[in-house]
């Protein structure tokens, strides 16, 4: 048997086998022949989603390349490719995606299974953006799905946590290649809590972070902008400042009592407000080096900023050694049937802990917190929802299993996980 974890290593697992299959008849050959199949891109979920002991499959090698609509307004692109490798490939051909997440190592297939999102008051998760899938399902065929060809498999499957088959192909939405300004600078909570719907129209991508012991937020926007306005170039984050936050991180798990001021101690030498200008693709994601594990809850938009600082009093009270900083973002809401943005505007709330460190308990004390927002979790990130919540939560659950149940009524592509989560 063959190992495996996901990035932060929290999810381990001890696959039969793990195949990197390259064309129809082998994946085929493969998914006929196991007993129960998950598919993994990045692992970048915090939850199960992709713990096997059967068969574990990575489409990456997979055969396939963009096919773009002769309207140039959709293309078909490899599910199993990384976002990364995707926005590249759409660059080329001078096109984006509406929208993108601030990492992007995951598989376009995992980050639209899981409801994967970025900001943007107006924008929805990369969920919104599929528009027909290509699957491989239980039996071994390649079956095609879209709003006027099977649409109850399409509904079901634009979030699926990858019931309902293996995606190989996935038309996507994109539109003409655009460059973004990025301007990053240090305000006070209380100021950004106050403009919060201001700032939010302003621009068409805002989001900021805030260390549960500072009082200041770094805040981020993202804008359109033409190519040829001057600007710094694209770098990373540099690896001087990823060391000092980690050696913060390091000395929070040595000495939990330290936690309050090293957060106050990084947002005074956070320095001066930032600007850089260029590919889309490339101003969106930032490299994630330093493991943590992550929760992330999905709130009614005006419960967003209320539930953020009842989790910050609820930490500043208990005096938790939480030492990387929640994450706020705003995204659109949307019809998709396990979507936790079906409910309309959404505000999202990150909740990370160093993975070093101890972070059940905390994450059990800040998802009561959240969940008194009315917060649904986002699926692949931490959470201990039950088959009564999934019903409770989600008004079109018996719909979406349904439809599993009609594609794969063997269940071979539920594992214990999901298995337990949807009572199946």
């Amino acid at each position: 048997m063959a190992g495996w974890s996901n990035w932060s290593g929290s999810v381990i697992a001890a696959p039969r086998e793990i195949a990197r299959p390259r064309e129809a008849g082998e994946l085929a050959a493969l998914v006929a022949q196991a007993a129960k199949v998950r598919v993994v891109g990045a692992g970048h979920s915090f939850m199960p989603l992709c713990e096997t002991s059967d068969l574990l499959l990575n489409l990456a090698d997979y055969e396939g390349a963009i096919t773009l609509a002769p309207d140039r307004r959709t293309a078909w692109a490899p599910a199993g490719w990384s976002l990364r490798k995707l926005t590249a490939a759409l660059w080329d051909e001078g096109l984006s995606l509406v929208n993108q997440g601030d990492i992007n190592p995951q598989s376009l297939a995992g980050a639209m299974a899981t409801g994967t999102h970025g900001t943007g008051a107006e924008l929805g998760s990369l969920s919104t953006q599929a528009r027909g899938f290509r699957l491989m399902t239980a039996a071994g065929e390649i079956v095609e799905c879209g709003p006027d060809l099977h649409p109850e498999l399409y509904q079901a499957q634009r979030l699926s946590l990858g019931l309902l088959g293996v995606a190989v192909e996935i038309r996507v939405e994109v539109v003409p290649a655009y460059h973004l300004e990025e301007r990053v600078e240090r305000r006070p909570l209380a100021e950004v809590a106050e403009r919060l719907d201001e700032l939010a129209a302003a621009t068409r991508h805002m989001e900021f972070f805030v260390f549960p012991y500072s009082d200041e937020v770094i805040f981020k926007t993202l804008h359109p902008i033409e190519a040829d306005n001057p600007g710094r170039p694209p770098k990373e984050i540099g690896e001087a400042d990823e060391a000092i936050f980690k050696l913060a991180c390091d000395l929070s798990a040595a000495l939990p009592v330290l936690t309050p001021s090293l957060q106050r101690l990084l947002m005074r030498l956070a320095g001066k407000p930032s600007r850089r200008i260029g590919p889309a693709h490339v101003i969106f994601p930032s490299e994630r080096n330093i493991r943590f594990e992550e929760m992330e809850y999905e709130l009614p938009r005006a419960a967003g900023l209320p539930t953020l600082r009842a989790a910050i009093d609820h930490i500043r009270k208990r005096r938790l050694p939480i030492t990387f900083p929640f994450e706020f973002r705003l995204a659109a809401g949307d019809d998709i049937w396990m979507s936790p943005f079906n409910a309309g505007p959404g505000a999202s709330i990150s909740f990370h802990q160093y993975a070093r460190m101890p972070w059940r308990p905390a994450f059990a004390e800040m998802e009561a917190v959240l969940r008194d927002g009315a917060g649904r979790p986002h699926w692949a990130k931490r959470h201990t929802l039950t088959p009564a919540d999934v019903h409770r939560l989600y008004p079109r659950a018996g719909d979406f299993l349904a439809v599993r149940q009609t594609w794969d009524p063997a269940g071979k592509f539920a594992n214990a996980h999901l298995t337990e989560l949807f009572g199946l």
